[in-house]
């Protein structure tokens, strides 16, 4: 038989319980807070920087870099062969259109020069005498062709003769074929020596023109070397500025070795590599814009190199304003080539918050300081501005600094800055 419990025993069980129940709550509660606690995380506003949403053109941009070279630099190469006699002008100087930079011996060049001299004089001078020949075979051939006419003449009166005498008995039949005989054999002589005089007139003008042709090269060539022997003072023929000059006094140099570099630091376009994985979307005529610390220059894509080389592309970039005092040669300069635009765009300026995806979480900032998390799409974006396809509003305030560490947090404080 079941007895009932103590009363002090039942009290005890009571309380026991009770003091569970209360601890459970207690603990429920603090969970509750620390959650809450935890879902409204502040942040220092010192911490963070803020853009406002603005509507403007957004460019998208490659990322390139580059390097300010002058617009053209000149090689001044040896024109012959010579040897270096004075340098009279070292690197970095500037030079003035006609100034003197390097002084060649050219005694060699001048001695060939006149040789060629002399073997055109010589081969003028067979060309008169050619000439000479020439009229005189041509006046002798005449004069044996009017010889020999006159000749036929009197044959051709002989056999007349003999015709006539025959009929009255003073010649033989045979007198009168040997008179023929004598007539036929001067004219084909005359058709022979014709001829002759015909082959002789085309072979002696072509000898002739073959001699002249002749001296007419060799006087190319003179006038080449003469020319040569002119660009052997090597002098500026433009202003700017020597980068490298051949200071080896004494040394030899062939035709073509360089000599000399000049640059016109008037003038600067820009050389610059990407990678080549952006090498099928790079086209001669897309815009660029080089940036040189704070400053942007615009300008355009003029060339392609074909090679690649390093795994980057090289191409070639002229400045719209190429002539900027800013501009300085061997300049390490970053290049944002536009591969597309948008003139009328909802955006706001990059930072560290946006990380290259379609869509992300950006926190916006309202009146109470209070930052709510927000869901936006990403369009275009370059080195100042993020085009925003949706989520955003001009007007609103938005945290630029990178918040990932709070991305799971739907709402933050932020904690005014104290002095």
């Amino acid at each position: 038989m079941d007895r009932a419990l103590a009363s002090d025993v039942v009290a005890r069980s009571r309380r026991k319980n009770w003091l569970l129940g209360l601890a459970v709550a207690a603990g429920l509660t603090g969970g509750v807070i620390g959650m809450r606690a935890l879902l409204k995380t502040s942040v220092d506003a010192a911490r963070i920087r803020t853009a406002v949403v603005q509507t403007g053109p957004v460019e998208n941009t490659l990322n390139a870099t580059g390097e300010i070279i002058p617009a053209y630099e000149q090689i001044i190469t040896s024109p012959i062969r010579a040897g270096i006699r004075r340098v009279l002008l070292t690197p970095g100087a500037r030079v003035r259109p006609g100034q003197p930079i390097i002084e060649l011996d050219k005694s060699l060049t001048q001695i060939e020069y006149e040789k060629l001299q002399d073997q055109l004089s010589l081969k003028q001078n067979g060309i008169d005498q050619l000439r000479m020949k020439l009229d005189k075979n041509l006046y002798d051939a005449d004069i044996n062709d009017q010889i020999k006419s006159l000749n036929i003449n009197r044959l051709s009166a002989e056999v007349d003769d003999a015709r006539r005498l025959l009929k009255v008995g003073g010649r033989t039949p045979e007198d009168v074929t040997r008179a023929e005989n004598a007539l036929r054999i001067a004219q084909l002589e005359k058709k022979q020596l014709e001829n002759d005089l015909a082959y002789n007139r085309r072979s002696m003008s072509a000898s002739l023109r073959e001699s002249q042709l002749q001296a007419s090269i060799e006087a190319t060539n003179l006038k080449v070397l003469s020319q040569k022997l002119r660009q052997a003072d090597i002098v500026a023929d433009r202003a700017g500025v020597l980068t490298w000059v051949n200071e080896t006094i004494g040394s030899s140099v062939n035709e073509g070795d360089m000599l000399a570099k000049l640059a016109d630091l008037g003038s600067f376009r820009v050389e610059g590599s990407c990678s080549d994985a952006y090498a099928d979307q790079l086209q001669v005529g897309l815009p660029v814009i080089v940036r040189i610390n704070e400053l942007s220059l615009r300008g355009v894509i003029t060339q392609i190199k074909p090679s690649v080389q390093n795994d980057a592309v090289r191409f070639a970039v002229a400045l719209d304003d190429n002539r900027h005092a800013s501009l300085r040669p061997n300049q390490k300069v970053d290049i944002f080539i536009v591969t597309n635009r948008s003139a009328r765009a909802v955006r706001v300026a990059n930072g560290p918050a946006f990380k290259g995806k379609r869509r992300q979480y950006v926190y916006v900032l309202d009146e109470n300081q209070l930052a709510r998390r927000r869901d936006v799409e990403i369009g275009l974006t370059n080195f100042d501005w993020v085009e925003i396809k949706s989520g955003l509003r001009p007007g609103e305030r938005v945290i630029i600094t990178d918040l990932s560490e709070y991305e799971h947090v739907e709402q933050l404080t932020i904690n005014p800055a104290t002095n």
